[in-house]
């Protein structure tokens, strides 16, 4: 008996692990198409930014694997400044686009510029050398 309930504890844990996967995934792809569209869901935006960020960071650190910042303290500041400053730039891109009458898409706006620079800056910050 306990033989049976552990095989099908196993495979329920099996199947709870394949479920949320495929909800994360689900989500994730909602999420990154959500980041191309303009309006409807600012959350999904959000997580998609958060998953492109990600994916920046991974990237460039195949490029780029050692960071050129090496004193920790200057690393823990461009963790937050960095993203700052990028996402002041992208409103002015913005600002300059909609000057020209171009669509703006949604990292014109701080908010957006900020998340994808703050992720791809933190997973640079963990694993830059």
């Amino acid at each position: 008996m306990e033989i049976i309930l552990e095989v099908l504890w196993q495979i329920f844990g099996e199947l709870l692990l394949q479920v949320a996967a495929e909800m994360l995934v689900e989500l994730g792809i909602r999420s990154l198409t959500e980041t191309l569209h303009r309006p409807q869901n600012p959350i999904y935006a959000t997580i998609g930014y958060i998953l492109w960020g990600a994916f920046a960071g991974a990237v460039s650190l195949l490029i780029f694997p050692s960071s050129a910042i090496t004193d920790p303290k200057l690393r823990w500041i461009n963790l937050v400044v960095t993203p700052a400053l990028v996402g002041a730039m992208m409103v002015m891109v913005g600002k300059a686009r909609s000057k020209k009458g171009q669509d703006l898409i949604r990292l014109d706006r701080f908010g957006y510029a900020f998340v994808f620079a703050f992720v791809m800056s933190l997973v640079r910050f963990v694993w830059a050398h």
